[in-house]
């Protein structure tokens, strides 16, 4: 069995190579990204039996995390605290379109489903992990398949769509602020790397969301932060990286997820370009009273994951501090919130 699953992630990695380096040659934004992603997603849909590795998922994550918190130096970081203000707004706007976008599909899907729980659409409307929201439609006895569909459909479309918008746009390249270590030093890579699997695997160790990424972003936002320079993430390795975590989300597309609900999904698709289209009104408005770059504000309120958002901004050097910056604190305030305001207004109260 283990000797088949290395076999398979060995042909995976190699279909995904080609598909990167086939988008590299086409100039498509994110190639290293996008190409593993839609050629595995494929590949998994037409049932060949791909395989994502999950330390090798895990090892994607900690990299890339690593190296968006060697942006964070200190005059960077006093720019994103002094803008609290705003990641409060983009956090109460990511709250209002994720439970909007809930209600709208129960009200589609509540009647044509009579048996659909309620819960089911509100954890698969909201703005939060995939996994973590999942986990908690469980809790409340959702339909975990179409919560975590919906994530999935979502995140995917927001991956793709965006980056292409964007380079088509010609909106990229805007990144004038002077970021952490320039140059590559291999003993002070090798230092920074286990540093931020330290802080994963203490992040995994406290149950915390998305560990892999959030812990060594820490890490490597305190070392820029106290001035102490190690090393630059080589572009090789990032794209590695990239590579991997577009494997680790094209295999969610099995047979079975698309013989899920099929008008289910085709309304979740829907609904995720209509988010994307109000969270680029919202990023434009809230541009004009903060002063910054109307697309960086698009990256950091847009519908997607941090990982898949903030490697966009940091690859079209587009505020990749921002973007992470706010990303983190939506991701950390939503799933600290959703539930209490589910209990709170969405459960209907027991009948004496």
């Amino acid at each position: 069995m283990r000797q088949k699953f290395h076999f398979r992630a060995a042909l995976t990695l190699l279909l995904a190579l080609a598909a990167a380096s086939l988008c590299v040659w086409l100039r498509t934004p994110l190639p290293w990204l996008i190409g593993p992603l839609l050629s595995v997603a494929v590949a998994t849909m037409l049932r060949a039996r791909t395989e994502s590795s999950t330390p090798l998922r895990n090892l994607g994550q900690c990299t890339i995390g690593a190296a968006l918190g060697l942006y964070f130096t200190a005059e960077i970081t006093a720019m994103v605290v002094s803008l609290w203000w705003a990641i409060l707004i983009c956090i109460a706007w990511a709250m209002f379109i994720g439970i909007g976008f809930g209600l709208w599909l129960q009200r589609l899907h509540g009647q044509r489903m009579p048996d659909l729980p309620r819960a089911t659409t509100y954890f698969a409307g909201c703005l939060g992990g995939a996994s973590e929201m999942t986990l908690l439609a469980e809790r409340h006895h959702a339909r975990t398949d179409l919560v975590a569909a919906a994530h999935s459909m979502r995140l995917v479309i927001v991956t793709v769509l965006i980056p292409f918008a964007v380079q088509f746009s010609g909106l990229h390249g805007i990144d004038v602020l002077r970021t952490g270590p320039q140059a590559v030093h291999w003993p002070g890579l090798m230092g920074l790397l286990l540093a931020a699997g330290a802080g994963a695997w203490l992040m995994a160790r406290l149950q915390r969301p998305n560990p892999w990424f959030i812990g060594p972003l820490l890490v490597a936002m305190a070392l820029t932060m106290a001035g102490v320079s190690l090393s630059t993430i080589p572009r090789e390795i990032s794209n590695a990286a990239q590579l991997l975590i577009g494997i680790s989300l094209g295999v969610r597309f099995t047979p079975a997820f698309v013989h899920t609900a099929p008008r289910w999904l085709a309304t979740v698709a829907l609904g995720s370009v209509v988010m994307i289209g109000m969270s680029a009104g919202f990023a434009w408005v809230l541009a004009w009273v903060t002063g910054l770059h109307p697309v960086t504000l698009g990256l950091a309120t847009a519908p997607g994951g941090i990982a898949e958002m903030s490697i966009t901004a940091k690859v079209l050097q587009l505020g990749a501090p921002m973007v992470t910056a706010f990303q983190v604190c939506r991701l950390i305030a939503v799933l600290m919130l959703v539930e209490p305001v589910y209990r709170r207004y969405f459960v209907k109260p027991a009948i004496a």
